[in-house]
């Protein structure tokens, strides 16, 4: 899978997140609606947002119009998600159309704002399960991780 380009992380304005319906709904005729999950796997949105250098962004442009090939590959970005909360994780991910850009940034001669909708594979969310079966493991993970390393005793060195 092509990589990113090692230039900068999207910026945090303007950045989200919007994952797309599984479900489908059928309006019948006596008012109410039918509605049941259509898939399992959906793809999320994400909305994101580049400043670059002039350099940065002609290297932007060009890796957009000859790895990707105007945006027709899959590739690898790195992303802050609910599921990442001390960093960010790759993520395979596509442009939906060409970005929007370069636009100079007020106050500037040298730095460019691009955005685009990029389209995740997948969904950033955690294993199928953990809701059901641990959910004070999700609110207490911070907390369990601490103690764990705290307390759990280290391999090999007898305590």
């Amino acid at each position: 899978m092509k990589q990113y380009p090692n230039i900068c992380p999207p910026q945090r304005e303007g950045y989200g997140l919007t994952p797309v319906s599984p479900l489908i709904r059928t309006e019948m005729q006596t008012g109410r609606a039918r509605q049941r999950r259509h898939f399992t796997a959906t793809p999320t949105m994400a909305s994101v947002r580049w400043r670059l250098s002039d350099s940065e962004a002609m290297l932007f442009e060009a890796w957009f119009r000859d790895v990707l090939v105007d945006g027709y590959h899959w590739f690898e970005c790195p992303l802050k998600t609910p599921e990442t909360p001390d960093g960010l994780r790759a993520y395979a991910a596509r442009f939906t159309d060409i970005y929007d850009g370069p636009k100079l940034v007020s106050g500037s001669i040298s730095l460019w704002d691009f955005t685009a909708t990029l389209e995740l594979r997948e969904r950033p969310i955690i294993d199928p399960g953990w809701a059901e079966i641990l959910p004070e493991y999700i609110l207490l993970a911070d907390i369990f991780d601490i103690a764990m390393n705290r307390e759990w005793p280290r391999h090999g060195d007898g305590s």
